[in-house]
């Protein structure tokens, strides 16, 4: 996506220009006193540290946005100035949390920080005080060398204390960090993998590592130290897998079941004209299962309440499957032997409970926790592995102010200002 396409709105004329991706929304209105008839000028840069910033690898990073370009600029008028710094600037400086992962050898928790592109390590027993702004992570893995861009997905060794983290979108990889990796480290692994991937698990007693796909939907297996452009094990894709947008997963070892969660967005991508959508669901699999395959069950119906559900895990001991529901604002919590349209047997959701577009979930057998990531207000919470109903949680680590609202950009392509109402339009 470093050579993808953005579009510069001028006063209602779109105009493509090459670009990488978009963090920085501003407006500008070019004279000091403008006539009716008069451009206004909206533009997308990136920055270090904005919401969607992609790291510029080049030694210009601070360059104008219009420098790179090989063709002259098109202005809305001849008069209008787009070098100058901008009249106000909508951005988000504070993390957005999609993933958790709990080191219970260590005493640890993890926090993938999709925003500022990084990965935040804190103490398993912080909890930010109501007067303090934010607590501060122990380290954090940052920086060019890292390959963190739109990261999901962690999932940590218990062993070796390995953090492994998968990068969406931009770098197609998961990276793996050693114990201890702290400010602008190089991964000790990269692993490519085909673009849109999201979530990660591993199956220790056969020494395998579990990538979903999120279009076109599939599961990869590799060898759990594959690196490079080590090849698949096996691959789950195809009609009869009923994988539709695939996103989180968990795995049972104990029980040798996978379960993945799906969208239901739906496309042949080289049918136009082919898109369909159906329900959100869990798909449950052998976890040795290999080609086009059919679930073994399928969890999925309005009963369910599934809606766009992120991070996914499983408590082996019960065979409990905990699901980070991103847009329903809650914790859905299923027994393994569900199947069709079944209620879940708990629902975490509320004003107590502080979640806010809850994405990312780990459970801490060890310690009987239950962790939650928030995407809306950069925080991650411990609840106890029993919780129910709108209860607080044990403790929170914040990241933000108390009650502050994440603008909540995730890649804007494109922008449009309504003039009528004084509105901007970003697409998400």
């Amino acid at each position: 996506m470093r050579d993808g396409k953005r579009k510069l709105i001028l006063a209602g004329l779109a105009v493509p220009i090459a670009m990488l991706g978009l963090s920085r929304l501003s407006r500008v209105s070019a004279p000091p006193e403008p006539s009716e008839n008069s451009a206004k000028l909206v533009s997308m840069t990136e920055m270090p540290g904005d919401s969607c910033y992609m790291p510029d690898r080049s030694s210009s990073a601070q360059a104008s946005l219009f420098d790179s370009f090989a063709e002259p600029a098109v202005y809305a008028q001849d008069t209008t100035e787009i070098t100058r710094q901008p009249a106000r600037t909508i951005k988000d400086t504070y993390p957005i949390y999609s993933s958790v992962a709990v080191d219970s050898v260590r005493d640890e928790v993890v926090l993938q920080d999709t925003n500022l592109f990084g990965i935040k390590v804190f103490s398993r027993t912080e909890n930010t005080p109501s007067g303090v702004e934010a607590s501060q992570p122990k380290r954090v893995i940052a920086g060019d060398n890292t390959h963190c861009e739109y990261n999901n997905g962690l999932y940590i060794d218990q062993k070796t204390g390995e953090i492994y983290s998968v990068a969406m979108d931009t770098e197609d990889n998961v990276i793996v960090f050693p114990p201890n990796a702290n400010g602008n480290v190089a991964p000790t692994r990269i692993l490519k993998t085909p673009h849109r991937n999201f979530a990660s698990g591993v199956d220790d007693e056969k020494g395998e590592l579990f990538v979903t796909i999120q279009h076109p939907p599939k599961v990869m297996v590799y060898k759990k130290d594959a690196k490079n452009d080590d090849p698949p094990l096996r691959v789950i894709e195809g009609p009869k897998t009923y994988l539709h947008d695939t996103h989180g997963l968990a795995l049972d070892l104990k029980r040798r079941l996978m379960f993945v969660g799906t969208w239901g967005n739906s496309s042949d991508p080289n049918v136009a004209g082919s898109g369909k959508y159906y329900p959100p669901s869990i798909n449950v699999y052998p976890i040795d299962a290999n080609g086009d395959v059919a679930p073994l069950r399928i969890i999925q119906g309005p009963k369910t309440q599934l809606d766009w559900a992120g991070g996914m895990t499983l408590d082996p001991e019960t065979g409990l499957i905990y699901v980070a529901n991103d847009v329903g604002g809650s914790v859905l919590v299923f027994n393994e032997n569900d199947n069709g349209d079944v209620a879940p047997s708990r629902i975490i959701k509320g004003p107590k409970t502080g979640m806010n577009h809850p994405a990312g979930i780990a459970i801490d057998l060890k310690n009987k926790e239950l962790w939650v990531s928030n995407m809306g207000n950069s925080s991650a919470s411990a609840f106890s592995l029993t919780a129910n109903g709108d209860v607080p949680p044990i403790r929170t680590i914040r990241s933000a102010p108390v009650g502050r609202q994440s603008v909540k950009f995730g890649k804007p392509q494109a922008v449009a200002f309504d003039s009528k109402r004084d509105l901007y339009l970003v697409p998400n």
